[in-house]
């Protein structure tokens, strides 16, 4: 029996429908606007989903943003989309969600990845002390933010005082600065990381690798699929994204 289903000569088959907004303007450019740089389509400044005019601090920033909806073809793809879419949280929530995403990106800290290891393999361990221990080491020597690291899954005692720096420095950033840390620090696992990424003490792809160790290893020992290297690529791009909103402020 044939897996292929044949029709009557003429007859189509519908295909799925595109639910993506298919592209509405030809140009993007940017212009000046109260001190701040406005993203504009054909002439008219871009809107966020919260109706406000997505201006930015930097011209070095609504480049970036520019660049993504010039770079989209029929349809509008969102998901290609990630800068725009770190300014649109920004701009849209974060004036009312200070205190909510510094306490998360503490939370973040309080269990953060950089902490937790691996009783074994050995070949894992030493992966995990290689790329993990100099990063806690950066962050009580450049943060004050101490933070010790156990073997296993049950829950770490952290300092209370590291946890409040931790705080103090999330809350410290302007409302894009912080979207970034936020976004990075769930992508990552890591409050560490997050912040090693806001300060410049690593890059997206830095970030993204240290961030993956254990995924590296079990490739490394099993190989990988289509599926799992798809989501990888996905977080690598996240990062590298954040790394470039947080260089263009």
């Amino acid at each position: 029996m044939s897996d292929r289903f044949e029709t009557k000569d003429g007859v189509r088959i519908p295909k799925p429908e595109d639910t993506r907004p298919k592209r509405f303007y030809e140009t993007v450019s940017i212009a000046p606007a109260e001190g701040e740089f406005a993203v504009l389509l054909d002439g008219r400044p871009v809107r966020t989903p919260a109706k406000k005019p997505l201006s930015l601090p930097s011209q070095a920033l609504a480049d970036l943003v520019a660049a993504e909806w010039s770079a989209q073809g029929e349809r509008i793809d969102a998901p290609k989309m990630p800068i725009s879419r770190l300014c649109f949280v920004a701009l849209d929530r974060m004036a009312e969600a200070r205190e909510d995403t510094a306490a998360e990106v503490t939370k973040y800290a309080s269990t953060d990845l950089l902490c937790f290891r691996a009783p074994d393999p050995a070949e894992l361990v030493a992966a995990q002390s290689a790329a993990w221990d100099p990063m806690l080491k950066w962050a009580s020597d450049a943060l004050g933010v101490q933070l010790v690291s156990a073997t296993g899954l049950l829950p770490v005692e952290q300092d209370p005082i590291a946890l409040t720096l931790v705080h103090g420095r999330a809350k410290a950033l302007d409302d894009i600065a912080l979207t970034a840390l936020a976004h990075a620090t769930a992508v990552c696992g890591s409050a560490i990381l997050g912040l090693a990424l806001v300060e410049g003490e690593i890059d997206g792809e830095k970030a993204f690798a240290l961030s993956t160790v254990d995924e590296a290893f079990q490739i490394s020992q099993w190989g990988e699929d289509a599926e799992a290297r798809e989501r990888l690529d996905a977080l690598k791009t996240e990062l590298i994204s954040v790394e470039q909103v947080l260089r263009a402020l």
